[in-house]
């Protein structure tokens, strides 16, 4: 796969390291963020998305397909994928729209396909280095901080999703005890993916969620592994 890589060349003997970034949705808008911020500051960035490379979240072989594709290993690694509406279906305003079609759809999209992804880049990951991963999460995937009801597929899928992050994080430390795995709140990020649902809640632009994760990625610690932050650095309640 060709990266994308800014000219960091000089006229010295020393060779210099460029940090090698991985994005899964990068067609998507904090994914396109986050990979222009990552080449703005002279990273080498792979972006991969159901558009350009058929990364679908479905099916697993075409997940194990786009990721052979890749070689090398990574320093930070960003799944930023995920569906608020899968097949025309609206979150739910009350349980007497809940559809087990619609949450199923729901579950794959936004909880097995990111672990499907978690799966398989362990390829991509050297055993002695500080690689970050970092899953778009939602705070309304928590239970503890679940105040107004509502969205019961959505929620679902994204609590599913913080589990299996939890669980990867737990398993991964094994041979990586220097990795941190993480579920991330960006916010609510103006994206076609909000706008129909913002309503009188501030929004970030897509561009300004981008720099609060990356500075999340470069803060963290092994120690905080397997925790569920905002974009503001503080523990969302499970």
């Amino acid at each position: 796969m060709r990266d994308h890589i800014l000219d960091c060349s000089i006229y010295s003997t020393t060779s210099i390291y460029m940090k090698r970034v991985l994005i899964f949705g990068n067609s998507g808008g904090i994914g396109a963020a986050i990979q222009e911020a990552c080449i703005a500051k002279g990273y080498n960035v792979s972006g991969l998305s159901r558009t350009q490379h058929d990364l679908d979240l479905t099916d697993e072989s075409k997940i194990i397909s786009v990721i052979e594709t890749l070689d090398g290993s990574f320093d930070q690694i960003f799944i930023t994928t995920g569906a608020l509406v899968v097949n025309s279906a609206e979150p739910e305003k009350t349980i007497r729209q809940f559809n087990s079609n619609a949450a199923l759809d729901q579950f794959i999209t936004n909880a097995v396909g990111p672990t499907l992804i978690l799966k398989h880049i362990k390829k991509l990951i050297d055993k002695n280095s500080s690689c970050f991963i970092g899953v778009l999460s939602a705070r309304v995937g928590s239970i503890g901080d679940n105040k107004l009801g509502g969205w019961y597929s959505y929620r679902a899928s994204k609590a599913a999703l913080n589990q299996f992050i939890r669980t990867t994080a737990v398993e991964y430390s094994r041979s990586f005890p220097n990795l941190t795995c993480v579920a991330i709140h960006p916010g609510t990020v103006r994206t076609n993916f909000t706008k129909k649902y913002l309503g009188r809640h501030p929004a970030v632009s897509p561009e300004d969620a981008s720099t609060n994760i990356l500075q999340l990625a470069e803060n963290l610690k092994p120690e905080s592994s397997g925790q569920f932050f905002d974009w503001n650095k503080k523990i969302v309640p499970w």
